[in-house]
Parts: C-alpha cells; sequence; structure tokens
C-alpha cells in the first residue's frame, strides 16, 4: 500500500527504488517480494525529498556507472549512462591498452575508474578543482579496491601537469548559462559542474589547447560534449594541431569528440 501511495506522488521506480534503499535490499528483491513491514514515516520523508526534486542518487547516496556502484553527494554531478560512451569510445580506440590514464575534471571518479576497472594493468590520476568532489572520488576509488592504482589531486584542467598520458578523458561543464533544465539538475546538482557561460564552450575554450601536452605518443582523449556542440569542438580541436572523431549516445545524440595527433 505504502509503494502504491508513493507511486502516486513520484515516478514509480523512483518509488521503488527509495523503499529499496530503506529496507536495506535491492530493488529486484523487493520486486520478488513486495509484502515487507516498512517504517511508513521514514518512507514518507524519502518520498517527500523526490517530491521537492532532490535526485534520487543523492538521497540514496549512491549511483550506478558502468557496473560499478559510485557514492555520489551533491559535490558531484550524477553519473549517467550517456557518460559511458567515452568508455566505449576509448575502448574501441585503443589499440594498446593504456598504461596511464587521466581523468580531467573527475567528480565521483566514475570515468576514471571505469578505465581502470576495464583495463587492469592501468594506473591513473583524477583532477579536479573541487576538494570536496576529491574525497567523494577518492573514497570510491578505496571502495571499489582501485586505490592502489588511482591517485586525485587538486587542479584546474591539465595545469601544472608534466607527464604524458596513453589516454585522456575529460567531461567538463558544457551547459549555456540560461538553458531550461530539469528541477531536479537545476536546483541541486552543482552549478560549477554544469554551466559553462552563454554558449557552453568556456571550458572547452580552456582545456582543449591544453591536450597536445598531456597526449603520449599514439595516445587519445575523449571529451563529452553537448549534442550541439560538435562542429564548435572540433574546430578547436583542429586548431590545436588534433585530428577529431565524434561519437553517438545509444540514443543517437552527439555525445563525445575522440582526439589524436
Amino acid at each position: 500500500m505504502a509503494l502504491a501511495a508513493a507511486a502516486r506522488e513520484i515516478d514509480r521506480l523512483d518509488a521503488e527504488v527509495l523503499l529499496a534503499h530503506l529496507l536495506g535490499i535491492d530493488r529486484m528483491a523487493l520486486l520478488l517480494n513486495p509484502d515487507r513491514s516498512i517504517d511508513a514515516q521514514g518512507y514518507e520523508m524519502l518520498v517527500q525529498r523526490r517530491v521537492t526534486g532532490e535526485p534520487v542518487a543523492y538521497i540514496i547516496g549512491h549511483r550506478e556507472f558502468w557496473s560499478l556502484d559510485l557514492r555520489v553527494t551533491p559535490d558531484v554531478l550524477i553519473p549517467r549512462p550517456d557518460s559511458e560512451t567515452l568508455i566505449d569510445v576509448a575502448i574501441a580506440s585503443c589499440a594498446v591498452p593504456p598504461a596511464r590514464i587521466l581523468d580531467l575534471g573527475t567528480g565521483s571518479g566514475a570515468l576514471l575508474l571505469a578505465a581502470l576497472q576495464h583495463w587492469p594493468a592501468a594506473s591513473g590520476v583524477g583532477v579536479d578543482i573541487s576538494p570536496r568532489a576529491l574525497a567523494v572520488a577518492r573514497g570510491n576509488a578505496g571502495r571499489l579496491g582501485l586505490d592502489g592504482r588511482s591517485t586525485f589531486r587538486i587542479g584546474d584542467w591539465g595545469h601544472d601537469l608534466s607527464e604524458r598520458f596513453d589516454l585522456v578523458l575529460a567531461n567538463p561543464p558544457y551547459v549555456e548559462t540560461d538553458a531550461e533544465l530539469a528541477r531536479d539538475v537545476r536546483d541541486h546538482e552543482p552549478a560549477r559542474a554544469l554551466f559553462a557561460g552563454p554558449d557552453g564552450l568556456r571550458e572547452y575554450r580552456r582545456l582543449v589547447p591544453q591536450l597536445p601536452g598531456l597526449l603520449g605518443v599514439g595516445a587519445t582523449a575523449i571529451v563529452e560534449i553537448g549534442s550541439t556542440q560538435a562542429a564548435a569542438v572540433q574546430a578547436m580541436v583542429a586548431a590545436a594541431g588534433l585530428q577529431s572523431s565524434v561519437h553517438r549516445d545509444i540514443s543517437g545524440h552527439d555525445r563525445c569528440v575522440a582526439m589524436c595527433a
């Protein structure tokens, strides 16, 4: 009955995820055995947080990305399935497994940790300008047993990095300042990780010129983009002396630009 009532206020999937979280079980276990005694007041508190727009991932404190269970807080963007496109493209682009991986704007550590999970001989560095985000990323690395192969440091994109890497990943802010966003994104996810000036391209103008100095011989860089930004980002890449290709996500939208020397 509680689930049915909650589903009238919020999306049914969200209602199921929140109830499973309250019960300390996964959603499938809940669906297989829905008749359970619950803390009705505790559940109502969770539902009301969702009603006010708080993202489910922040309420329950974690989100799956590339089959990894990642802790997330309001200090980091919530990892999205569309961003898994970068890992797909990296796997297809790297003829030789990368030994050293760089993740710029690492946030929760999602891209770096997914790459390290796929290439067990690799190690990598995650860079973020937010100390709070780095704390989340370090925690995720520790929980996944990847802390021995990953380091995290505060930084402004690739400034002060002298090492060259085999694979560079980045998901910079790319939302236009006045863009209309869903309430849960606009009101709860970190604005600094979302917005990038009137055209959404401010951070690409800073990041792309740094990439040639971060790429080793035969290396690849893959940068997430907004669905309408491919041509503008490719022009910056060409000006930096790199070749590029555009790749689409599972929905058919332009999702990332891959580049190499």
